[in-house]
């Protein structure tokens, strides 16, 4: 890059997915640092994270770089990162306080019918017996406290004041459905410990975040990436991770067996209400990010925005157990051989972005197919044959083309 000419500020916008998602980012993060020279992930100018993505953007934004997260999640096993089971702890303080109110909220309830039993319905009068069901299944508390005590060691911070680079948590208030960046102007007086908490804060699983006299839940109800974020912030290039695409089971079936390892019902209705709700909620994230991703393109013309995601005939993302220590292990992996081959595959579309912004697509890296996250693996498997043989092929139909001409 010419030394007289501005450098391009640089961006990444981590999408939510929950434990999958996180996990799938850091493998990917780890396949696009290697590969792309001249950046540095943990010296990017601006960076916004959601739900997941909030937990992984505030970690390499403190200086944890893709390779050392993906280390962390697949070869140590004392969970210093993340560890899925502690999302699983019942919200017992939010039960205590909904079981409180039961007897106040019974005898409301009983006074209201016995004042009109003839025109009022028991169903319609004791109705606000509702308002005792706990507004979230699982505790997420776990998360503040782990980010605390991750980010107090090793020169790291919990104060967004304190980062080197802007770092934006997306959150949705809960009382007036808007979105909040912790991390602007006015509101990076928190933890972001805290912030982070609140982004992931599903509605449904987990009970909404109290930050000041506000209730927050999972920044993604509002859009998928808030990458608008980022480039409000003046970011020139913006590489975007989004795990989550709706599931695609005919594409699947018609993928060689060794390329899927996890099984997948011929419908997904036979994997059960989880499955569906799965489905239903990527769908509808999806939709909802391409719209924001077309529109970015005129709001923000002259910027860069680049998306990585899983393909739609995915069944190692879709059906993975993350629970399982070896899940989260292969997961990880999988998304960075994925990452791998979908630089390859998207080389000639690729390099001049990264060229306008002085940086090099390493292709040599991308060749070399005995590249790992796991150590003891150092040889090609099947699947790799087979990126390997994607890659000439591609080659091949190049060449032709140029022929053509």
């Amino acid at each position: 890059m010419d030394a007289t000419k501005q450098r391009s500020k640089l961006g990444l916008a981590l999408a939510g997915g929950g434990p999958v998602g996180g996990i799938y980012e850091a493998g990917a993060m780890a396949a696009l640092a290697e590969a792309l020279e001249g950046v540095d992930f943990t010296d990017f100018d601006v960076y916004v994270g959601v739900s997941s993505g909030a937990f992984m953007s505030a970690a390499v934004a403190n200086g944890l770089g893709p390779a050392q997260l993906a280390r962390m999640l697949v070869e140590d096993d004392n969970d210093e990162v993340f560890d899925p089971e502690m999302l699983l702890r019942p919200a017992v303080g939010e039960y205590l306080r909904r079981v409180l109110q039961v007897p106040v909220l019974f005898w409301s309830s009983l006074r209201q019918y016995l004042s009109d039993p003839w025109h009022l319905r028991l169903v319609e009068a004791f109705q606000g017996l509702s308002h005792a069901i706990p507004t979230g299944i699982f505790d997420s508390a776990g998360i503040d406290r782990l980010l605390k005590k991750l980010f107090s060691t090793g020169g790291r911070s919990n104060d967004f004041r304190q980062l080197k680079h802007q770092l934006f948590i997306v959150a949705t208030d809960l009382d007036t459905g808007e979105s909040l960046a912790f991390g602007s102007e006015g509101h990076d007086d928190i933890p972001i410990s805290l912030a982070v908490q609140a982004s992931a804060a599903l509605p449904g699983l987990f009970p909404p975040v109290r930050i000041g006299e506000r209730y927050f839940v999972d920044g993604a109800l509002i859009k998928t990436l808030h990458a608008s974020v980022a480039l409000q912030a003046g970011a020139d290039l913006l590489i975007c991770i989004n795990p989550l695409v709706p599931f695609d089971s005919r594409l699947a079936a018609r993928r060689p067996r060794h390329e899927n390892r996890s099984p997948a019902p011929d419908h997904l209705v036979d994997g059960g209400l989880p499955v569906v709700l799965s489905q239903t909620f990527r769908a509808i994230i999806h939709s909802r990010m391409r719209t924001g991703m077309d529109r970015y393109r005129h709001e923000f013309e002259g910027r860069d925005v680049i998306l990585f995601e899983p393909t739609r005939d995915d069944t190692d993302m879709f059906f993975t157990n993350v629970f399982s220590y070896r899940g989260r292990s292969r997961l990880c992996e999988h998304a960075y051989q994925r990452t791998r081959s979908e630089l390859y595959r998207r080389r000639h579309e690729l390099r001049p972005i990264f060229e306008r912004h002085g940086i090099e697509l390493n292709l040599g890296v991308l060749k070399d197919h005995s590249r790992s996250l796991l150590s003891h693996k150092r040889r090609p498997d099947l699947a790799t044959s087979a990126s390997a043989l994607d890659s000439s092929l591609s080659d091949l139909e190049v060449w032709l083309q140029a022929q053509q001409i």
